[in-house]
């Protein structure tokens, strides 16, 4: 036997026992890898102001913490807190007042009353009733282990950004590529990821933060529907429509029509036409000028499947996973087509 594959049987082994030992952390390690490339714009940028990588690491990651997990865990905890306190009785209630109401709508609004009266039929109260206790029941039984995994998110997350310099030197010079090469797949691959990264935090915080002061100005919890809203904004045409559009009939439901209107208004005309149209695409442009320094052009549909191919596909964290993933594909496709273009 050769010595290069007796050297490569034992690498092998090694692996194999390696596999075993991180593979209840290889998703937590994956995720974190995957946010280190794409901030990797982020870090260089925050590194050559503090002049350390230490404190540009402890910065990112408090950074990460703050605006991505703290909010996902808040509002997981308000769920649970909200759905074990929920009162059977009263909801059945409120259910009989929405269908009286339904019912006493004026002659004028035929259309719409017999809409809504199909809606009711179709559903099942009781069996409602036991569909939310059931997602109680199953978020508070996940949401230790889902704060385990974000902790070490968090820590591997570190880690990566504090040697990331070092592993991605060593990584290139591993690969069977040019290093040119190399450093293009890499460097195009973190670009791409970056822009999405940024696209859909800006997205999320900058409608989240606009729906949240608003509607807390009627009573309503504006850091939890704010940040509700910002994941639905990811989905495109329809996604704030979820959030604006149950409250406004619920405030049709209490009467106030004046206010249902003023909030639909709002929802429409300031986030939809105006924040997300002129204003979102300004900071994003200014973001890529100032941070990633080449930006690239990624189709939001293209987004917005992969997020959602990557949710039903990984869970929660498919929403990292799947836009990394076909941007990374985008990268080596750019790659072979420079392989074609000098080959030609």
């Amino acid at each position: 036997m050769k010595p290069q594959h007796f050297l490569i049987a034992i690498a092998i082994a090694i692996l194999f026992f390696l596999f075993e030992l991180f593979n209840p952390f290889l998703k937590a390690i994956f995720v974190a890898l995957l946010l280190t490339v794409a901030t990797n714009t982020l870090d260089i940028f925050i590194t050559h102001r503090v002049k350390s990588q230490t404190i540009s690491a402890i910065i990112m990651t408090i950074i990460l913490a703050l605006i991505f997990f703290v909010p996902v865990m808040y509002c997981i905890f308000s769920f649970a807190n909200y759905i074990n306190q929920l009162d059977q009785q009263a909801l059945m209630k409120n259910y009989s007042q929405i269908e009286t109401w339904i019912l006493n709508i004026p002659k004028e609004y035929e259309f719409f009353k017999q809409q809504l009266i199909l809606i009711l039929e179709k559903i099942d109260i009781a069996e409602s009733i036991k569909n939310i206790l059931s997602i109680g029941a199953y978020l508070g039984k996940n949401s230790a282990s889902f704060m385990i995994d974000m902790f070490m998110i968090l820590i591997f997350y570190f880690f990566f950004t504090l040697y990331g310099t070092s592993l991605s030197h060593y990584i290139k010079d591993i690969l069977p590529l040019k290093k040119e090469d190399s450093i293009t797949l890499f460097y195009e691959s973190s670009n791409v990821m970056s822009i999405v990264l940024y696209s859909i935090l800006v997205t999320a915080i900058f409608e989240g933060m606009l729906f949240g002061f608003f509607i807390s100005a009627y009573g309503y919890n504006g850091f939890l529907l704010g940040v509700l809203y910002g994941f639905a904004s990811l989905v495109p045409v329809v996604g704030g429509i979820i959030m604006w559009l149950p409250i406004a009939l619920y405030e049709v439901y209490l009467g106030d029509f004046y206010d249902a209107i003023i909030i639909s208004a709002y929802s429409i005309i300031i986030i939809s036409v105006l924040a997300d149209t002129f204003i979102k695409p300004i900071i994003i442009k200014y973001i890529n000028q100032k941070v990633v320094k080449t930006p690239s052009k990624i189709n939001e549909l293209l987004i917005f499947f992969s997020i959602i191919a990557g949710l039903s596909t990984f869970g929660f964290w498919g929403m990292i996973i799947g836009p990394a993933m076909v941007t990374f594909f985008i990268s080596i496709v750019q790659l072979l087509k420079k392989y074609s273009n000098d080959m030609l």
